[in-house]
C-alpha cells in the first residue's frame, strides 16, 4: 500500500507536466473578447484635440476600420507607431483610443510621430477601454461599417500582423463577410 502513495507525487507531476506543455503552445496575442460580432459599447468620450466635442459610437460608423488603443506611456505603441502611419497612407482608416493617458503628452506624440487617426478618442479614466474589455496598450480591433467589432489583436501591429488584419477590413469594404 505505501508503494502505492509513492507513485500519486509522479502521476500530479506528469498531469500537471501536460497541462503546463499545453499552454506554451497557446498565443498569448489571442486573447478571447466577448464582444467579437457584437457593436461597440456605447460611450460618450471627449476628442483627445478638443476636449468639448464628444464622440460616441455613432461617430465610427461608415466604413470599416481599425480601432487602435494606444498610450504615450507604452513602449509597445511607439513600436508599432510607423506602420500605423503606412496604414493609413494605403487609404485604410483608424481610430485612435488614447487609453490613461495626459491629453498635453498625447498631442505632442502625434505632433512628433504623425498622427494616423481620423479620430482619436481622449480616454483618460480608462472607462471606455474598460468597456471594449482592454488589457492593456497596444490592442487593436477591426470594426466593421456598422460599429460592430469584427477581430481583436492583442500586441503590437507589425507587417506580419497587418498582412492578417488588411484581408479582414478588405473583405468588409467588399461588403463581404470577415472571417
Amino acid at each position: 500500500m505505501r508503494r502505492f502513495f509513492l507513485f500519486i507525487p509522479l502521476v500530479i507531476f506528469f498531469v500537471m507536466g501536460i497541462f503546463l506543455y499545453q499552454g506554451l503552445q497557446l498565443d498569448p496575442t489571442n486573447l478571447p473578447s466577448a464582444l467579437i460580432d457584437k457593436p461597440l459599447p456605447e460611450f460618450r468620450v471627449s476628442s483627445l484635440y478638443d476636449e468639448d466635442r464628444v464622440i460616441t459610437e455613432e461617430d465610427l460608423k461608415g466604413k470599416p476600420a481599425l480601432l487602435n488603443v494606444w498610450a504615450t506611456w507604452c513602449p509597445s505603441c511607439k513600436q508599432e507607431h510607423a506602420q500605423l502611419n503606412r496604414i493609413k497612407e494605403e487609404g485604410y482608416v483608424i481610430y485612435g483610443v488614447n487609453y490613461k493617458d495626459d491629453r498635453g503628452k498625447a498631442k505632442e506624440w502625434l505632433r512628433r510621430y504623425l498622427d494616423p487617426y481620423s479620430e482619436n478618442i481622449f480616454d483618460k479614466t480608462g472607462s471606455f477601454g474598460i468597456n471594449l474589455g482592454v488589457y492593456g496598450a497596444p490592442e487593436t480591433y477591426v470594426i466593421d461599417a456598422e460599429g460592430v467589432i469584427r477581430y481583436k489583436h492583442v500586441g503590437v501591429v507589425d507587417e506580419k500582423v497587418w498582412a492578417q488584419l488588411k484581408p479582414i477590413l478588405q473583405k468588409l469594404e467588399n461588403g463581404q463577410e470577415a472571417k
